[in-house]
């Protein structure tokens, strides 16, 4: 069995922080928390207003598999990188509804430099997550 590298532990925690946040955002968003609500652009909740049913499934997809990972990657289970991989899919398939058919793309446009910052971020951060899993299970880190 190989030891745990100190770097596994601090991927995992980092991840599930990070992607605790998305799924804090799903969960306010889906049970229309008022208070968080009123803090969206009127573009974001238009655009959620009309999204269809698969756009709700990916990014279900995309926020729950995404702390499924971080959890599986702290448990040291090779099913991680499935599990972020399923996440990647589902980002992929929310990413076209919001950025290339909602109102044809209008939430790029109403996006500020923080909004811009984390529709770059979330995908690389999954990608480079997505790797690291496969690369921990390769080393055999991952069982």
């Amino acid at each position: 069995m190989t030891k745990t590298p100190i770097h596994l532990w601090i991927v995992g925690i980092l991840s599930l922080l990070w992607n605790a946040g998305g799924a804090m955002d799903y969960v306010m968003t889906k049970t229309n928390a008022a208070e968080y609500m009123a803090q969206q652009p009127p573009e974001r909740l238009a655009m959620l207003e009309q999204a269809p049913i698969w756009f709700s499934v990916t990014w279900a997809v995309g926020i729950w598999f995404s702390i499924i990972g971080s959890m599986l990657l702290l448990l040291r289970s090779r099913y991680a990188g499935a599990a972020f991989g399923l996440s990647l899919l589902g980002l992929i398939g929310s990413s076209v509804y919001t950025y290339i058919i909602a109102e044809g793309g209008s939430m790029v446009a109403a996006a500020g430099p923080a909004a811009i910052a984390f529709t770059i971020a979330i995908p690389v951060i999954l990608i480079g997550l997505w790797v690291y899993a496969r690369a921990m299970t390769k080393r055999g880190v991952l069982r």
